[in-house]
């Protein structure tokens, strides 16, 4: 067997220069010749990205053959040049990128069929469609059911594992598209018998000892990983590699490419550098999108109109499962809750001065329903000044879905910090590590999420947030340091000049004119909470303008005080108050009242007891 060294020199002076399919290079990430496999080039190009020196690797360590391509693989591959190179989809750079220099690169999806690709190589097409006719018969001849296509290139693999002379053997990659279609997620009784022959065949390919000992690889691809036969991912022959949404230097890399020699000016009022800065989350198609609409309408981008592309493109990207807020108000709009207020401005401060390490992984925000545990979480993205996000419901009923989605908004939260990522009702949405009866569904989505939040890495990018009012239902490996580390427990006003500035704050926040003077005496002992304050204050306003009038009179406000009936102070609610005084864990949080009792030798002990009560009595 015969192998040739690469000259790593070549293969960087090799790169493409045209903003438009090229021939291929004459070396490639993986060049092979004859029938060895050639040893891994010392140096590999300079822009060739992450996932291709992964693959790489892989391959040259003779270990792996069958590679799944995940996550951002319908993005724009960029192949930097001397004179900015080109930008082509993921199919294409690997068939004239990675496999640049192989004989054969076959490629096939449902929608299209089996085809030879060249990266825009007519000689090297021209050669493949002659070999391949002498051995397959002519192209359109091909089967396109996946079944049959499989079989007729287990068939063509076989001839040449047999092929007793070497100068005869070709070097072979198969690129299979949307992966899932053909080997879809599932348990074995589930799959249709022509997946699971498919799973099978693939199998069999990523385990042959001959197959790795030849010139041939197997790339399938697919946007979510959850979506592909587990049997098959988990194979010990199988790498798994993820294709990363673009980071920063490859966004400006592609608006200088894509600006061209044009001002850049005339396209958007920011430099390429800061709309790099500007554009994490996005991909490179839809900053393609956002540039090529300003050249064609020749309206210039400005911050508003590009907040506005990016909220609505990240939605899109998320298929509608995330929600941005943009917050109208601060920390300031926040009334009571002073120690729990001061903790989020210092971490705030500390993530605006790049001091990550300092920061919080998450918060956990519990209370009786109506406390304003959404309300003090979009203030305090209001306040850092962040992204913010909120997690739609991304289950589905659909096998392996669910995992899908979430898989699909943890990649675009990674790329997107620093963000703030709001959960309400965490406690059902997360569910735990017991769960049962979706076949293992919550409990694989709760694995997904706590190992992302308890990833170290990503500590003052993504800022997690709790929400519940049932936070003794919240796993504890949720709950713990590391994890959503800061419990805020939150209450309902406690005295009267607490619920008086809650009057006046919820009316700032409603747009409706309240004096202060117009507002009577109120009491705490109604056990009011914010929610309920709102609702008053909405009633007030609204009998002022049937009255036609812009404030809200004291008439107003007393009569609507009057006619509101507040929900019953039931078991139910002390035990939601109980559970968040026994989740906070900073002693300043805590009203009086509950410091002092918290404060006794025993007193965690008698409201545990309490509770334990509570639900006893609940439940019969």
């Amino acid at each position: 067997m015969t192998v040739r060294d690469e000259d790593p020199q070549a293969m960087q002076d090799q790169q493409p220069t045209n903003p438009v399919p090229n021939p291929a290079p004459a070396h490639s990430v993986l060049s092979t010749q004859y029938l060895g496999l050639g040893p891994r080039p010392s140096s590999l190009p300079a822009w060739y990205p992450s996932w291709a020196r992964e693959l790489a690797d892989l391959y040259f360590s003779e270990t792996t053959s069958l590679f799944v391509l995940h996550g951002n693989v319908h993005d724009l591959v960029g192949c930097p040049g001397a004179d900015g190179g080109r930008y082509c989809d993921l199919p294409e750079f690997l068939a004239a990128q990675v496999f640049g220099s192989w004989d054969i690169v076959l490629e096939y999806d449902l929608g299209r069929g089996l085809r030879p690709v060249a990266g825009g190589n007519a000689e090297r097409l021209k050669e493949m469609v002659k070999y391949l006719t002498s051995r397959m018969g002519a192209p359109a001849s091909w089967p396109r059911d996946p079944d049959s296509v499989l079989l007729l290139l287990d068939k063509f693999l076989e001839r040449m594992l047999v092929e007793e002379d070497p100068a005869r053997r070709k070097s072979i990659a198969i690129i299979l598209d949307y992966a899932q279609y053909l080997v879809p997620a599932g348990d074995l009784g589930s799959l249709a018998r022509g997946q699971g022959v498919n799973l099978v065949r693939l199998l069999e390919w990523a385990q042959n000892p001959y197959i790795k000992r030849m010139n041939m690889a197997f790339c399938l691809i697919a946007a979510k990983l959850s979506e592909v036969n587990d049997r098959l991912i988990s194979s010990p022959y199988v790498a798994s590699i993820e294709v990363p949404l673009p980071d920063r230097a490859t966004r400006e890399s592609f608006v200088r490419w894509l600006a061209g020699r044009e001002d850049f000016a005339r396209l958007a009022d920011f430099t390429p550098e800061t709309l790099a800065d500007l554009s994490n989350g996005l991909t490179l198609v839809n900053l393609n999108v956002v540039l090529s609409q300003a050249r064609q309408t020749g309206r210039r981008l400005d911050a508003m109109g590009f907040r506005q592309l990016k909220k609505s493109m990240i939605e899109r990207q998320c298929q509608g499962l995330v929600e941005f807020v943009e917050p109208p108000h601060t920390l300031d709009l926040v009334v009571g809750q002073e120690a729990a207020k001061n903790r989020l401005r210092e971490d705030a401060a500390l993530i605006l001065k790049g001091e990550l390490q300092a920061a919080p992984m998450g918060y956990l925000l519990c209370g009786p329903v109506g406390t304003g545990k959404t309300f003090l979480a979009e203030c305090y993205a209001g306040s850092i000044g962040l992204p913010c996000v909120k997690l739609r419901n991304f289950r589905s009923k659909y096998v392996g879905e669910t995992e899908g989605n979430l898989e699909q908004i943890l990649n675009v939260l990674r790329s997107l910090g620093p963000v703030v990522v709001i959960i309400d009702e965490a406690d059902a949405a997360l569910g735990t590590r017991e769960a049962e009866g979706d076949s293992g569904t919550s409990s694989r989505v709760f694995s997904m999420i706590a190992s992302q939040m308890g990833d170290t890495r990503y500590r003052g990018r993504i800022i997690w947030m709790l929400l519940t009012s049932r936070p003794d239902r919240l796993p504890i490996d949720l709950k713990r340091q590391g994890r959503a580390e800061v419990h805020i427990p939150m209450f309902y006003p406690q005295d009267d000049a607490e619920l008086r500035e809650m009057f006046l704050v919820m009316a700032r926040k409603n747009k409706a004119g309240l004096a202060p003077e117009a507002l009577p005496e109120v009491k705490a002992d109604r056990h009011l909470s914010g929610a309920d304050v709102e609702g008053i204050v909405l009633a007030a306003k609204r009998r002022a303008l049937m009255a036609d009038r812009k404030e809200i009179s004291r008439e107003d406000i007393e009569q609507a005080m009057n006619d509101f009936v507040p929900s019953a102070q039931g078991l139910e609610k002390e035990k939601q108050e109980l559970a968040a005084v026994l989740e906070c864990t900073q002693l300043s949080f805590l009203p009086p009242k509950w410091r002092e009792i918290v404060a006794q030798p025993d007193g965690r002990m008698r409201l545990q007891e309490r509770m334990v009560a509570i639900e006893q009595v609940l439940k019969g």
